[in-house]
């Protein structure tokens, strides 16, 4: 029983793995293993599963799969042939070839393998004349970068530019490690030039670039204390440039190797866990030195943002996150809660805060259960406490700044904190000093609370007549615009629902103007132009206040220039306020049976605002694009800094998409960048934000050129994003969207053709061929046509034991005229790239005779030459086929055809009787015809 289980599973792995299903034949293939075969049938499915990993391209798992079909069977020349490919991929040449050594002395005759032997030597060649050349060309880079006569020589530069590219090639990063170059490059830090330690890091990012052993062996050299210290110079490029070479090494570390020439890997001796507790501790510590410039905090920031929180919610790991909260929660709050001006004893930039609120709301939003969230407030209640009590008025505002830096992070925390006894009377109290200072920490942190549900009623009691009257009275303008956004938040409060106001009418067009020309006066620093921006990105809920907006040309010119400003921490209420002007949050039409049922139970029933109806929304969107929204957001989504969080990506995907609803409106789009700046939005950010920038994306992809909108590589980077629409959680139009513009890039070129097919669209693409809906249906249908070009998919067709043959036959004979026209056009591609498959359309079906007739005989031009090659790739595979068309009323329609004006269809009639003429079926008429 167990050994026909092994034999059974093991062959339908193999008709899996025919059709292209290599997911699939690997759970054959392990779940045989799993039924206790034999030795020599073990060797057979590890080697089956090794080719498996070769055509997903998991080379590591190849070479182990068929290391251990090797040790059951050594002589196992398909599972030695296999491993020297992985090798090969994996860059370990020297091993590869002694596996095609052994293949080509067990089977000396076998031309494959003498082939691939040949060119394995040609590149272990090619890889030896490589790096002798470059040995004396490193020395003399050194020489030449060490040599203080050289100082500041156009020569030195030079060297230093070729170091770097050097660097980048895997073996020529081998090559600079390997000759003593991390000793050398550390001379280069330690000179202090700006220039010669920005040379010194990104060569140092080519070697430790995803490799692991030569991380260690980096780190080892320099210091880890070294390396994260670099980050805190004042000269921001080399900042960056130290920034970038950290985020390399925790990727090395946290992957280890993936690519290229490994040299001997297994030679150190790794623990990554406690390499990466090392580099963030010294992170951590980094946080509160006195003397770390502003930027190099916020590098250290970006550099905890990126690398401590879990990636995927499903990693059940989430010790790193505890460690850091336990080692550094506080450190972290205390850039949080530090001013920029005055400058206190943390240098900080006006990112900073917004950066420390990212990272806790990330950390917070890791912890897995109620106890590590508990263990979290308490720290942070413990740290406010610590400030709040027996401190002084200066303890008072820092802890009142550090609530406000946990209100925009995790507000959870944030609220707790403000419950805390005395500290919402001190914040309330603080709003009257007579301290610009005192005056900024308490407004800001009152408008923090009053987005808030728990404090909003509180503070709309307690808030609004304190904020009007510090709105009017003050003469500075840094608190009468915090105060205003104040008023703001609090009139935003009913949202987009035009019934529920929350001040007199014309209240919120006032407070609109206000932040309009706040926003507009250039004489005003940005920190504090941002709120003006705050203010706009509450108060365009409100209809009236959007229409104003998008006719002030001079206030949207402002608004987009201050997105592209040093003040990151506006991106989140520029995009906000985007969202607003063009309608692109979520709406649903509510049922008008359930309003009327609504307002019969005395409910309150949202209503929409007249000016928010579809040809407002339209006219205000147009408005935006002449102003240059585009380019704005193109320069937004650019932005390096952990204030483009995921959400604000989610924003920005809304506001594209309704940019290009419109047909008319893409190629403006398309012209501004706006195609560039999707793809990393459709990529990276929140699930409903990536589906809306691949939306976006696909419609670009419909309507234009997707050469001219992609150009270049990015085309290909296209696919993923277009074959995540097809998923079954998309709605039916973002499905469609996605089959219509992957239709368009199959139609391009082959490259794009297996691109698709690498992202495993084709079985949704086939599910989608059943779809009731026809337009989906048609859609899929036009897109298979594009894609039986390929020959894997013309292997799919071919394969025995599927209907897809006789579903392009059926379609071909369906009432919808486009979805005829589709399937014919692959039948006629397929019959013409696979001749066997005429042999087969006979037998699918009993009306095939009467299919082919009718797209003879058919009106549409494109329909006839469709048909016409249909019968012509038929007519020409077998005698047998030909005789029966002959036989059929096809002769006497293929006759009628052939006489008609010259065209596609007559040169195909003319040569299907041609054909039939030589088989000796037919015989010419008298005049030769």
């Amino acid at each position: 029983m167990t050994a026909s289980s092994v034999e059974q599973l093991r062959k339908e792995g193999n008709e899996l793995f025919k059709c292209g299903d290599y997911e699939g034949a690997l759970t054959a293939y392990t779940q045989a293993l799993g039924l206790g075969a034999t030795p020599q049938d073990q060797a057979i499915l590890h080697r089956n599963r090794a080719a498996c990993h070769l055509k997903l391209e998991d080379y590591d798992k190849a070479e182990t799969e068929a290391s251990k079909a090797i040790e059951k069977d050594g002589g196992d020349v398909k599972a030695l042939y296999r491993r020297s490919q992985a090798l090969e991929k994996l860059g370990r040449l020297d091993q590869a070839v002694l596996d095609l050594q052994r293949c080509v002395s067990l089977e000396p005759k076998n031309k494959v393998f003498q082939e691939a032997l040949r060119n394995i030597g040609g590149q272990i060649q090619e890889k030896v004349r490589y790096m002798s050349s470059t040995d004396a060309k490193v020395e003399q880079m050194f020489q030449i970068l060490l040599d203080p006569q050289e100082k500041g020589t156009e020569k030195k530069q030079k060297a230093s530019q070729n170091l770097v590219v050097l660097a980048r090639e895997d073996a020529g990063a081998e090559k600079i490690f390997r000759s003593n170059g991390v000793q050398l490059l550390q001379q280069l830090l330690d000179t202090g030039e700006a220039d010669l330690m920005l040379a010194a890091l990104r060569t140092l990012v080519g070697i430790c670039s995803e490799h692991q052993s030569r991380t260690v062996a980096t780190l080892s050299v320099l210091g880890t204390r070294r390396v994260v210290s670099i980050l805190g110079v004042e000269n921001q490029a080399v900042s960056l440039a130290a920034c970038h070479l950290l985020q390399v090494i925790f990727d090395a570390l946290k992957e280890g190797v993936k690519k290229g020439f490994r040299g001997k890997e297994g030679a150190i001796i790794v623990d990554p866990a406690r390499e990466l507790k090392i580099l963030i501790s010294n992170l951590l510590e980094l946080l509160t030195e006195v003397g770390v410039s502003g930027q190099g905090r916020d590098n250290a920031l970006t550099l905890l943002i990126k690398t401590v929180p879990r990636k995927s919610l499903k990693d059940p790991n989430n010790s790193l996150t505890l460690w850091v909260i336990d080692q550094g929660l506080k450190k972290i709050l205390e850039v949080g809660g530090s001013v920029q001006d005055p400058p206190g004893e943390l240098m900080v930039t006006a990112n900073s805060r917004m950066s420390a609120s990212v990272l806790l709301s990330k950390l917070f939003d890791d912890l897995k259960c109620d106890a590590e969230r508990e263990n979290f407030h308490r720290l942070c209640e413990n740290y406010i406490k610590s400030w709040f009590e027996g401190q002084g008025l200066a303890g008072k505002l820092r802890a009142i700044q550090t609530v406000s830096c946990l209100l925009q992070g995790p507000c959870e925390a944030g609220n707790r904190a403000l419950e805390l006894s005395g500290v919402m009377e001190s914040v309330i109290a603080l709003c009257a000093s007579e301290q610009e200072e005192e005056q900024l920490v308490a407004v800001e942190a009152l408008i923090h609370a009053a987005g808030k549900a728990k404090r909003a009623s509180f503070i709309t009691a307690n808030g609004v007549s304190l904020l009007k009257d510090l709105y009017k009275r003050s003469e500075k303008d840094s608190i009468r615009i915090r105060a205003l956004v104040g008023l703001c938040k609090l009139g935003s409060a009913g949202g987009t629902d035009f019934s529920m106001k929350q001040f007199a009418e014309g209240s919120t067009l006032k407070l609109a103007k206000q932040c309009r020309k706040w926003l507009c006066n250039d004489q005003i620093d940005a920190g504090t132009r941002r709120w003006a921006v705050e203010g706009l990105a509450y108060l365009t809920f409100d209809a009236d206040v959007k229409e104003e907006f998008v006719e002030d040309e001079a206030a949207l010119k402002a608004l987009f220039q201050l997105s592209r400003s040093e003040e990151r921490s506006v991106l989140f209420a520029v995009a906000s306020a985007l969202v607003n002007c063009t309608n692109s949050y979520d709406y649903e039409e509510p049922d008008p049976k359930m309003v009327e049922l609504a307002k019969y139970a005395k409910q309150h029933v949202p209503e929409q605002h007249p000016k928010d109806k579809a040809g407002f929304v339209r006219a205000r969107v147009k408005k935006l694009l002449a102003a240059g929204v585009v380019s704005a957001m193109t320069c937004m989504v650019k932005t390096e800094s952990p204030v483009l969080t995921n959400s604000c990506r989610e924003l920005l995907s809304r506001v594209f998409l309704a940019l290009v609803d419109d047909v008319e409106d893409r190629g403006t789009v398309v012209a501004q960048g706006g195609g560039k700046a999707l793809l990393p939005l459709a990529l990276e950010g929140t699930d409903v934000g990536q589906t809306k920038a691949a939306q976006a994306l696909a419609k670009l992809t419909i309507t234009s050129n997707p050469e001219m909108t992609f150009p270049g590589e990015r085309i290909y980077e296209v696919v993923r994003p277009l074959v995540s629409l097809l998923h079954l959680n998309c709605s039916g139009l973002q499905n469609f969207e996605a089959l219509m513009a992957l239709t368009n890039l199959a139609g391009i070129s082959e490259r794009l053709r297996q691109k698709i097919l690498k992202e495993k669209a084709v079985p949704m693409i086939e599910g989608y061929m059943f779809e009731e809906h026809e337009m989906i249906r048609r859609a899929a249908t036009e897109c298979m046509c594009n894609l039986a070009m390929s020959k894997e998919v013309q292997d799919l067709f071919e394969a025995k034991g599927n209907d897809r043959l006789k579903l392009l036959v059926l379609y071909s004979g369906e009432d919808d005229e486009l979805l005829r026209r589709a399937a014919a056009g692959g039948l006629a591609m397929l019959t013409s790239m696979r001749p066997s498959l005429c042999s087969r359309i006979p037998q699918v079906t009993t009306h095939w005779l009467e299919i082919l007739q009718a797209l003879l005989l058919s009106s549409n031009q494109e329909l006839q030459h469709r048909g016409a090659v249909v019968a012509l790739n038929m007519v020409e595979a077998s005698k047998d086929i030909a005789s029966s068309l002959m036989e059929s009323e096809v002769l006497e329609i293929l006759s009628v055809l052939a006489k008609g004006k010259e065209s596609p269809v007559t040169r195909a009639a003319a040569a299907c009787l041609a054909k039939a003429v030589e088989y000796g079926l037919i015989k010419p008429n008298q005049d030769g015809e």
